[in-house]
């Protein structure tokens, strides 16, 4: 069966009026309800040419991929263990993810590339970078060059605007956008050592009553500079940005940095604000910076449900990650929502604490979330009908307290594609009835194994003797 060729048409639905065909990368910087991702693929059970089919390059991209992963090669001969294929195909959500956390441990480009192939293999295509935070800031700005220079944790962890460019080029040619993070106003403290009248309770101790991990330091939020300040870095963040969507992040704000901060509360009494009204002061006003700049804020859901009514608009788009039923409460806001639960898709939990002097103690988000858990997340449970349109799609997350370059391909896969599936496939089986662990175990061992042909390190799900005799070991 090594004698297939394959024809690969593109019906044209994004040429412009030019006539020029609208590339991977141009698809992927469109907003994601304008983002085609369908395909046609036949192949004939005689050997004949296969076809491929779709209205866009970024339809054609996801095509070759199912394409490349019906066959399988022995020596010198190319085959596949079935035929014929008529398979009509498209994503039942647009968003489908990874978060990635560069500010705990530096990962080089190389590690991020790394994980954007795997990403494309796995059709996922939204890279959440969460780049910056207290502990680092490795992102190099020519408008802000001292964030970086005293904010990395060394001249070589930083992603200077060459690595930056190459990094969201690679993305975009393989149909994955990246949604860059920079989260305000908590988890700032590194913003100190380059503008320490920026930041409130810097280094506070005990750490645990001021922020979520150390070190504790947010933006003085209430102070108009800082707002001119944040306005001016997210501007010169998103100018190298082509997707549409930016994180302004939004959670985990502590009150008692703000309470025991005299700059904050003297400008709190001044002007006769509450906490949280300085919160929708800062909130929009650095929104509105992303707007005029033609992007969407994506926030933590903290911004929706934690400070009362802060006037966000409703483009604004919501990440639930406390818990999977926390959904309901966004959608009922009328935003459009995004699922990260920790509760199912948090890839770093279960490894024990990384704060030290705790023999006893467990990771926060404990139990460890196997692929078979997230594999179980519906993403329409307990919503009503015009709820779950408000879902855009979800995905997994891993913050890297105890993630570093030599662990990170085998803690992201194959985990990490479980809800790939679940976002493309959505919750119901093309067959009938809900998606299945049992019988998606196959398909996950057989990307496993791609993965690993790519260089990429994915770890093992079963031994070998089950791997290679589907469903023997259930």
């Amino acid at each position: 069966m090594s004698n297939y060729n394959q024809h690969v048409w593109n019906t044209g639905s994004t040429v412009d009026n030019g006539g020029h065909v609208k590339s991977i990368a141009e698809i992927t910087a469109l907003p994601l309800e304008e983002r085609d991702e369908s395909y046609q693929l036949v192949i004939r059970a005689d050997g004949s040419d296969a076809t491929l089919t779709a209205s866009t390059c970024l339809g054609l991209l996801r095509g070759l991929t199912t394409f490349g992963q019906i066959w399988y090669q022995y020596g010198d001969w190319i085959y596949t263990t079935e035929a014929p294929f008529h398979i009509l195909d498209e994503p039942k959500y647009k968003w489908r993810g990874l978060l990635l956390d560069t500010a705990r441990n530096f990962f080089s480009v190389n590690d991020l590339k790394r994980t954007i192939s795997a990403m494309e293999l796995s059709k996922m295509n939204m890279f959440h970078w969460h780049i910056v935070d207290s502990q680092s800031f490795p992102l190099v700005l020519p408008e802000f060059p001292e964030l970086a220079e005293y904010g990395a944790y060394s001249p070589t962890k930083r992603y200077s605007t060459e690595d930056f460019d190459e990094v969201i080029a690679y993305a975009a040619a393989r149909g994955v956008d990246v949604l860059l993070e920079i989260d305000v106003p908590g988890h700032t403290a590194v913003i100190h050592k380059s503008h320490p009248e920026y930041v409130a309770c810097f280094e506070a101790s005990p750490w645990a009553k001021y922020a979520a991990e150390p070190p504790a330091g947010q933006l003085r939020l209430t102070e108009h500079k800082v707002i001119l300040f944040v306005q001016d870095l997210f501007r010169a963040a998103i100018s190298r940005l082509p997707g549409k969507y930016f994180s302004t992040g939004g959670d985990e704000i502590n009150k008692n940095c703000y309470t025991e901060d005299p700059v904050v509360q003297y400008t709190l009494k001044r002007t006769g604000q509450t906490l949280d009204q300085a919160i929708a002061k800062f909130t929009n006003r650095t929104h509105q910076t992303l707007f005029d700049n033609g992007k969407i804020p994506v926030v933590w859901q903290e911004m929706i449900l934690d400070h009362g009514d802060l006037g966000l608009k409703k483009e604004t788009i919501v990440l639930v990650w406390v818990a999977s039923s926390h959904a309901k409460k966004v959608a009922k806001t009328g935003h459009r929502i995004v699922h990260a639960p920790s509760n199912y898709f948090y890839l770093d939990c279960g490894q024990g604490p990384w704060i030290g002097n705790i023999p006893d103690g467990h990771s926060w988000c404990d139990p460890f979330k196997h692929w078979q858990r997230a594999y179980s997340f519906d993403p329409l449970a307990d919503l009503t009908p015009s709820e779950a349109k408000l879902v855009l799609g979800g995905q997994q997350l891993l913050w890297t307290e105890q993630s570093d370059p030599l662990n990170l391909d085998s803690i992201l896969w194959p985990r990490a594609a479980a809800s790939a599936e679940i976002f493309w496939t959505g919750p119901d089986h093309p067959l009938g009835g809900p998606l299945n662990g049992t019988e998606a175990m196959p398909r996950l061992q057989d990307l496993r194994y791609r993965l690993v042909q790519r260089g990429i390190a994915a770890h093992a799900l079963q031994p070998e003797y089950c791997a290679v005799r589907p469903y023997t070991c259930n």
